[in-house]
């Protein structure tokens, strides 16, 4: 593991690739090869001179750089360039619409957006007076784009160039966990706050430089970025990237081309396989079905999840969403090495985890390092430590809302905690909805979004038994005199809205409620009785 004197982004970057030389550290897999190698060495220049194009276009450090991009080897070169031009990366999940895109944009007030052409397509175009780095992630170049088209990155000579200084307190990145207009919640994270939460994953997971992960989760996610990404370049290890969403027909044949050792992801990658391909494999087995060969059926089939996953996982990370519990027993009796973790952004996010099959089933593990956890008055789950935000960006009221005077994160999630400090998260205080992939989704923004139709009255959205979001309205009086087509109208209604939102943040149905909501005395709806 590399050696840092102060937590920043741009010393580590130019410490791994000192350490590190030519081992392999990031790259590409398509059509099931391997390709596009970058070495240690090769992301530190190629980082600093991406650091120098910013300062030569005027990003000055403590500036904020917007970075939207799928998952390449460009946007570990881009989010360390950005930090060696001592300007702030504002990483944004490729999920986000383009009207939630450039709101952050401005609300962030970025001098510079590096995104891919992809994602140039998706979102249109931002205020015309930001310069604009463009990704050909299938080419893995970068272009600038302006009035007069595009240009080839220019060549710097980067290796003696002097780049601005930055210390591990000073402000590194800034997370939007939501993106509607009015409501925009940016996670502010010093290089202290990220680079001590990667560390401390080392309680869990001892990851090498002989070590390969197979990234699968969007780079943006706090949970991807500390796992994925961070911990892996401290110890030299080699990291791979998809070209393409991590569907079954896309990973497996990944997985075997890479054979990875370490993965993080979320419960309902592991869940499908379970219960698509697994369960249903079970239930024929006539060694499940009689008892005394049933270890041995679920043994066999825990070896056989292994060997599609490339054969060689040692530690898999599943973080972001309670896992099944049928799914958790299946796993530890198969000796599948599962590790649940629990966190939130605003703890950069590591809060709690478990090392596989030394913690009991449905807890979430132990706080790492120097974090700490305890259980407030009510039940709230609040955490102290170095990996604690700075706060929100340009709210100060959330902020103070958020973290108490005497420094703990109030995360509003329920738990408990045995004598040996294990912790259980029971459920959430907060209205907060988890994606499928991990992402927040906030029903309130959907339910403002809603309520501007002329249909609905007041609205309501909840996560389905299959995790789906339903939206349950209440008709203005127009649409129910218009009975005959409300059908058509709602499912124009949700057609609407999902052009708005945030593709993990769409809507499944639209369901009528016929009666109002009950409500406490200031009026809001009591979301517990319906959800």
């Amino acid at each position: 593991m590399i050696q840092l004197s102060d937590y920043t982004l741009g010393e580590l970057c130019l410490a791994a690739s000192a350490k590190y030389g030519e081992r392999t550290a990031f790259s590409l897999i398509r059509g099931g090869e391997v390709c596009r190698q970058v070495t240690y060495r090769m992301m530190a220049t190629r980082s600093r001179q991406i650091a120098l194009l910013l300062g030569r276009l005027g990003v000055a450090p403590g500036s904020r750089v917007l970075l939207l991009s799928e998952n390449c080897p460009e946007w570990p070169l881009a989010y360390f360039g950005i930090a060696l031009a001592g300007a702030v990366s504002v990483p944004l999940l490729t999920g986000f619409s383009g009207e939630q895109a450039r709101h952050i944009a401005a609300h962030a007030e970025v001098s510079a957006v590096i995104l891919s052409r992809d994602m140039a397509a998706k979102t249109g175009p931002f205020d015309s007076g930001v310069p604009l780095i463009l990704i050909d992630s299938a080419a893995g170049e970068l272009f600038l784009s302006g009035e007069g088209g595009e240009q080839p990155m220019p060549a710097i000579e980067a290796e003696t160039a002097e780049l601005p200084r930055r210390k591990g307190g000073d402000l590194a990145t800034i997370i939007y966990t939501s993106g509607t207009c009015g409501i925009s919640k940016g996670v502010m994270l010093s290089g202290t706050n990220i680079i001590s939460c990667a560390i401390s994953t080392g309680s869990f997971v001892k990851i090498n430089r002989r070590d390969r992960i197979l990234s699968v989760l969007p780079l943006a996610h706090a949970y991807e970025c500390s796992l994925g990404l961070l911990a892996p370049v401290m110890n030299g290890a080699s990291i791979t990237y998809l070209d393409r969403p991590p569907s079954a027909s896309v990973l497996l044949p990944a997985a075997k081309a890479v054979r990875p050792t370490v993965m993080a992801t979320v419960p309902l990658f592991i869940e499908k396989m379970y219960r698509s391909a697994i369960a249903p494999a079970l239930r024929k087995s006539r060694l499940y079905r009689s008892r005394l060969t049933r270890a041995l059926a679920i043994w066999f089939a825990g070896r056989k999840l292994k060997s599609a996953l490339g054969g060689r996982i040692r530690f898999f990370g599943a973080g972001g969403a309670p896992l099944s519990p049928e799914v958790e027993v299946f796993l530890r009796k198969a000796r599948f090495p599962v590790a649940i973790g629990y966190g939130l952004t605003e703890a950069a996010p590591l809060a709690a985890g478990t090392v596989p099959f030394r913690f009991p089933l449905r807890s979430t593990g132990i706080a790492p390092g120097d974090v700490k956890l305890r259980i407030a008055d009510g039940g709230e789950i609040q955490v102290r430590g170095p990996n604690v935000m700075m706060g929100y960006y340009r709210d100060e009221e959330l902020t103070s809302e958020t973290i108490t005077a005497d420094g703990w994160l109030r995360t509003g999630d329920l738990g408990s905690m045995d004598g040996k400090g294990i912790l259980y998260v029971r459920g959430r205080l907060k209205a907060l909805i988890l994606g499928p992939c991990g992402e927040n989704i906030y029903p309130e923004e959907i339910e403002g979004l809603l309520g501007t139709s002329q249909l609905v009255e007041e609205a309501l959205v909840y996560s389905g038994e299959k995790g789906e979001l339903v939206a349950m309205i209440r008709l203005t009086d127009a649409a129910k005199a218009a009975a005959t087509a409300v059908e058509h109208a709602l499912e124009e209604l949700r057609a609407w809205a999902n052009n708005k939102l945030a593709n993990f943040s769409r809507l499944s149905r639209i369901e009528i409620r016929h009666e109002p909501f009950e409500k406490t005395p200031t009026m809001k709806i009591k979301r517990y009785l319906y959800a």
